[in-house]
């Protein structure tokens, strides 16, 4: 493969050229075209439906409806998945913005004809089982159509259900934004910014990592009413909600939408809740670390008396306490060239499967990588795919870093995961938020292992150190996001909540998850946890979100479905590639428990569960013996 040293730009011209394009003027009146003909199909099915005709054929129906629904999906993939890439690299372009919201305004009406859709199959759900007969060619379709099914049985009256979408915009919404605002907006006296005070959690130095904490928790401080105000009220529309839905609780909702049931949740959660003295060992080893090596700016963190960690030191870096090893030639500390990242990326994945890395290498041959950092385009990264041509573009913001690797990693492995999907319908290729970061994780725990096999010393500690500290965030930390959101639930049934209340549920749940593995050291009035943080109930974004409760749960299935994957293919070896191929092939048309099965592991159990956590525990161990050697 040819160096070139350079850090690419993708390349769009094998989706649409250009917005002023033949193909992209055509992909949109054929979008518009087929949603006539959805439209044309749904009125039909009415007039039957109303005048109770005997002669209507729905089976017939149904197998043109999803044969003209799937085309008309690809385009509405596509197109909106165009619109949102094109904007992200070139934020400022009206031309682009104006784009996306022309796109946006199509697609209304294609969810319009989902809820449609729902209603016909509702009325003739009794046909279902002679149209799998009649039509085997559909039969993959019968998880997905049972899905609709129980969705639809969760709605008010069209009606109803048109007035809450209308009256969300100025209820849920517009709490969710005044808080995105008010974050958005928050300054310390020095101007800096709420969110550039948050990375200082990352920096080297524990003066600016507690300052910039104690500035962090003032600010929140001085909103906490409107704060307060805004989750109160949005938690309270849900709660209406759920209730008029026929939801039992809102745990309910998130399992439904996730595809997971209350056993294999329960598997999960009692799992990670019986790590949690093994993850509590890890933060006061690390405290221990940082006061060893005058890394902190506690005055008791990491002490005998007082040995968890400091909240504002969980993120912190490690600091060498002597000149050998870590150095600037370390392959952790190098400032690696971006043909460096794709042959590592493209070991790393053929180590495992050759097939992942044959198609690392298209993509990365093909130009589907955006990973040069300018002006105008948006941070951090993501994957976005493309049904027309099944094909995925990948944007990153390279700068060197190993972390960068381990990104590309991430991201490439969601777009192989949309690559298994080839030759499904588009309706398949919507998977639930537990099973769509199983791809990306498991491709950056193979990273994240081999180099802890590769390096010693110093080097060893400082990568054992960000995985754990990774992997302790969508643990022990989503487990905190999972008791706190719970208990929020509820007590809002029972009535209003302040910020008092928010404050005190968010202590004891950190309590119940951290527990002593954060320092124990109270305030001079004893009420408050000195070094713990009461108000992150008002920083995470994801509890004021109207569309999913329960933002938390699924990241840690994924981290650990991944890692118990993970497990299998070390104990299987190579013959496990094409196991994995096939398991996420299947994700978008089954139940997690049924996908699972169908490989040959059991998730409503925590045994699944315990071999994931059991890499960990070694990293633990070692990152332990470790600190004790310094």
């Amino acid at each position: 493969m040819k160096n070139t040293n350079s850090i690419p730009r993708w390349n769009l011209d094998a989706i649409f050229s250009g917005l002023d394009s033949e193909e992209y003027k055509k992909a949109l009146s054929d979008y518009s075209a087929g949603m006539d003909s959805l439209d044309s199909l749904l009125e039909t099915a009415d007039k039957f439906t109303r005048e109770a005709n005997s002669n209507f054929d729905f089976a017939k129906w149904l197998s043109q409806y999803l044969k003209a629904e799937d085309e008309t999906l690809a385009l509405a993939r596509t197109l909106n998945a165009y619109a949102y890439i094109i904007y992200s690299t070139d934020t400022t372009s009206p031309a682009y913005l104006n784009n996306i919201s022309v796109v946006d305004k199509m697609t209304l009406r294609l969810e319009q004809q989902e809820l449609k859709f729902s209603m016909q199959l509702l009325a003739h759900q009794s046909v279902l089982p002679q149209f799998y007969t009649d039509y085997p060619d559909f039969a993959d379709y019968k998880y997905l159509l049972e899905e609709i099914l129980e969705e639809t049985k969760h709605k008010m009256s069209p009606q109803e259900e048109n007035l809450a979408s209308d009256l969300q915009r100025t209820g849920g919404n517009a709490w969710d934004r005044l808080h995105e605002q008010i974050i958005s907006n928050l300054k310390d006296e020095n101007g800096k910014t709420f969110n550039e005070l948050r990375n200082d959690a990352y920096d080297a130095d524990p003066d600016l990592r507690k300052s910039s904490w104690e500035k962090e928790i003032s600010l929140l401080d001085q909103n906490r009413i409107a704060f307060a105000a805004s989750l109160n009220n949005l938690k309270g529309e849900t709660v209406t909600l759920n209730q008029r839905r026929h939801f039992p609780s809102a745990i309910d909702r998130a399992l439904a939408s996730s595809r997971l049931s209350r056993k294999s949740l329960d598997a999960l959660i009692g799992s990670i809740e019986d790590s949690l003295p093994m993850w509590r060992e890890y933060f006061q080893a690390k405290a221990k670390l940082l006061r060893k090596t005058k890394s902190t700016a506690s005055t008791s963190a990491g002490t005998p008396s007082h040995p968890g960690i400091a909240f504002y030191d969980l993120f912190a870096p490690l600091s060498n306490p002597s000149s050998n090893g870590g150095g600037d030639e370390s392959l952790l500390s190098k400032k690696w060239s971006f043909d460096e990242a794709r042959d590592y990326v493209l070991k790393e994945y053929r180590s495992f499967s050759g097939d992942m890395a044959d198609f690392a290498k298209n993509a990365f041959e093909k130009n589907w990588i955006d990973a040069e950092v300018r002006s105008g385009k948006v941070g951090g990264a993501y994957d976005e795919d493309f049904p027309k041509g099944h094909q995925s573009r990948i944007l990153s913001n390279f700068t060197g870093a190993f972390s960068d690797i381990i990104t590309l990693a991430h991201e490439l492995g969601h777009a192989y995961h949309f690559s298994c999907m080839k030759g499904k319908p588009v309706a398949f290729m919507d998977y639930p938020m537990t099973l769509a970061e199983t791809a990306s994780t498991f491709a950056e725990t193979i990273v994240k292992q081999d180099m802890i096999s590769q390096v010693s010393g110093f080097d060893l500690l400082r990568i054992i150190d960000l995985d754990l500290q990774d992997t302790s965030q969508v643990l022990v930390d989503i487990l905190c996001r999972f008791y706190f959101e719970r208990a929020v639930f509820e007590r809002r049934e029972e009535g209003e909540l302040n910020a008092d209340d928010f404050c005190r549920l968010m202590q004891e749940a950190q309590e119940k998850s951290y527990g002593e593995g954060l320092n124990d050291e109270r305030t001079a009035d004893g009420k408050n946890f000195a070094e713990r943080h009461d108000y992150m109930w008002a920083v995470k974004s994801h509890y004021y979100s109207t569309s999913l409760d329960f933002y938390n749960f699924p990241y840690a299935f994924g981290q650990l479905f991944a890692a118990g994957l993970y497990a299998r293919a070390k104990s299987e070896g190579a013959g496990f590639a094409s196991t994995y191929k096939e398991l996420l092939s299947r994700t978008g048309n089954m139940s997690c428990e049924d996908l699972c099965k169908s490989a040959g592991f059991d998730i409503t159990t925590k045994d699944f569960w315990k071999s994931g956590i059991a890499m960990y525990e070694k990293e633990v161990e070692l990152f332990k013996s470790e600190v004790e050697k310094i």
